[in-house]
């Protein structure tokens, strides 16, 4: 266990100064006795130099965001930016504690090319803890339903893999929505995804998110569909069409088109007849605003 492998930690930003302060900060102050170099990725607003650090075994590195704009282009360009042997995702929000890295290290050591952790849901007033109670995630139980608790900011790979394996972030993907799932089912495909149960990461539920569902359901809906398309599989799979089908249909009926939103709920509901996601969009269709259910959802730790 001497050995411990170099790890490039990617960090996408924009305009968040005094987040991105504690998130570096929750990094750099991680156990691990290997190699950590963070790459701070500012996209789509000014780097930063500010945050750059050179110390023993502890590095920041700031750039910009070279690739499409965008979550998935920036977190590409940090990847291909470094040589570390594995890869870990963080967003600009969220904390690790500091037994993170070296608990994850550690179950890879095992064998395995991708490794997850349970989150804790925190903002000033309340914190949910959220994880996969199994060791283990395979593409079946990805299909089956979508997993949130797997957030990226839980994500270490192993650079070979990402980069030559499963592949890159996809850039294709609509809006960058989903991007993390869609990762997701194509590193399953190459293998069983480890996962510790354990808490190691902070993701903070805060009002100043990019990705709004329902400011960007036009997005979200174009995204969800590209997403069916190209994992026919998914399509396949009653749990989890009926997951993303029912997403569609509330991001239908939240930009108004009741037609649409009614043509996705009866989707839904011919696959699975119990789906949330089918009701919810049919309140809206009725009249109840959208934003109110995210609201109401968000206030208990849970998304459409």
């Amino acid at each position: 266990m001497d050995d411990w492998p170099a790890i490039t930690v990617v960090i996408p930003t924009r305009n968040r100064t005094g987040l991105l302060k504690e998130t570096i900060a929750s990094i750099l102050g991680q156990d691990y006795p290997g190699d950590l170099t963070c790459v701070t990725v500012f996209d789509q607003s000014p780097p930063d130099g500010s945050f750059a650090a050179d110390t023993p075994g502890r590095r920041v590195v700031v750039t910009a965001n070279t690739r499409s704009p965008g979550i998935a282009g920036a977190r590409n360009t940090g990847v291909l930016l470094d040589d570390g042997e594995l890869v870990a995702f963080c967003d600009d929000t969220d904390l690790w504690l500091p037994h993170k890295l070296r608990s994850q290290v550690t179950a890879l050591r095992a064998g395995g090319h991708f490794a997850t952790c349970g989150i804790e849901l925190f903002n000033d007033e309340t914190t949910f803890a959220r994880a996969v109670p199994t060791p283990t995630v395979t593409l079946r139980d990805l299909l089956r339903r979508q997993l949130p608790s797997m957030h990226p900011s839980t994500y270490l790979m192993r650079r070979e893999a990402l980069v030559d394996g499963f592949g890159l972030v996809s850039e294709e993907l609509p809006g960058g929505y989903g991007e993390d799932y869609e990762l997701l089912l194509r590193a399953a495909r190459i293998g069983p995804i480890t996962n510790l149960t354990a808490t190691g990461v902070r993701v903070r539920l805060h009002s100043s998110s990019y990705f709004s569902f329902v400011e960007s359901s036009e997005t979200i809906s174009s995204a969800l569909r590209w997403m069916l398309e190209r994992h026919p599989d998914l399509a396949a799979t009653p749990g989890g069409y009926a997951q993303v089908a029912g997403k569609i249909a509330f991001a239908e009926a939240a930009l108004g088109r009741s037609a649409q939103a009614l043509r996705w709920i009866g989707r839904t509901v011919r696959r699975r007849p119990w789906e949330p996601r089918a009701y919810l969009a049919l309140a809206v269709t009725a009249g109840v605003p959208a934003r109110a259910i995210v609201g109401r959802l968000q206030r208990m730790g849970r998304g459409i």
